[in-house]
């Protein structure tokens, strides 16, 4: 068995050093102009400055862009493909095979991770896109840990599955909020809406409330619970998944940073003896749920279960 990578998604610069010293092993990193659903926007100097702290403490730092790209956007890649691989990245993640051409023609050494979080349900899947030039598949979020495990098992590229997190369950190119408002007259009421945290869709009926958020790829409804299996993961330890993701979109540096640390401690474990693992794999969960906002109940996704919401 291999221990898996800890991959995690910062908010700003100023996260990297404190995640990498919590134990985070790699950071994924963009703007919102080419990557979808980031955690933090971080412009040219900062993709520069979080690579450069990264690599300083032997971590890697993957760019986003898993965006969903039009014809106005295309001419575009080939030049900040370069200044990824100028700045040292060590992957691109992608999901438009446009950003895959463009980059086996502009750095043809760069490394590149298929994601696309809906369509990565099956290892044969996973596997035309290795065969296409991707290392690595990110496996979608709605399929169960069955379905993982065997992929793993017949995946000819490395596996990265979300452990930690809010799933998105709707996106729509439009800026569905922000054309409502507007046509109301109400256009000032979300001002700043890349940043605004307390927009809800409710359902009375079994008494959620989804989070929206608005940037620049569209309006995007998130689910209404934070995944965390950090009590189950030894099933995909045992398969040698390849690296655990930490989503940290709508949450504080400090709750990234806590929930980091206690992956951290919950993976050493179960390779130092996986009976400590079990022994403790209840009080790090406890750990997390003293941390988790009252309104955000923790739940296993998919993991066991044909449909959650």
């Amino acid at each position: 068995m291999k221990r898996p990578e800890l991959l995690v998604t910062p908010l700003t610069v100023n996260d990297i050093l404190p995640l990498a010293d919590a134990g985070a092993d790699a950071f994924v990193i963009g703007e919102q102009r080419y990557g979808l659903r980031l955690a933090g926007e971080f412009n040219r100097e900062e993709v520069k400055k979080a690579i450069e702290l990264a690599h300083g403490k032997g971590k890697k730092v993957y760019v986003a862009m898993n965006a969903i790209f039009h014809n106005e956007k295309v001419n575009e890649l080939s030049e900040y493909i370069q200044f990824a691989a100028a700045a040292k990245a060590d992957a691109i993640i992608f999901g438009d095979p446009a950003v895959l051409m463009t980059a086996k023609e502009f750095a043809p050494e760069m490394k590149l991770h298929w994601s696309t979080e809906t369509t990565g349900t099956n290892w044969y899947t996973c596997n035309y896109w290795g065969r296409k030039g991707a290392k690595r598949a990110v496996l979608a979020r709605e399929i169960n840990m069955d379905a993982i495990v065997e992929t793993k098992e017949n995946a000819e590229v490395e596996i990265e599955v979300l452990v930690h997190g809010m799933s998105c369950m709707f996106q729509s190119k439009r800026s569905l909020l922000g054309n409502y408002y507007e046509y109301q007259g109400k256009v000032m009421e979300i001002e700043n809406r890349k940043l605004q945290k307390n927009m809800f869709l409710h359902d009375h009926e079994r008494e959620n409330k989804y989070p929206i958020f608005e940037d620049e790829n569209g309006t995007h409804i998130m689910s209404p619970n934070d995944m965390c299996i950090i009590d189950e993961l030894q099933e995909m330890l045992e398969a040698g998944i390849d690296s655990f993701k930490i989503d940290g979109i709508l949450k504080s540096p400090e709750y990234i940073l806590a929930v980091t640390k206690a992956y951290r401690e919950a993976i050493d474990l179960f390779f130092e003896d996986p009976d400590a693992y079990d022994d403790k794999k209840d009080e790090l969960l406890a750990v997390i749920e003293e941390i988790q906002p009252a309104n955000r109940p923790l739940d296993t996704g998919f993991f066991f279960k044909e449909t959650v919401y």
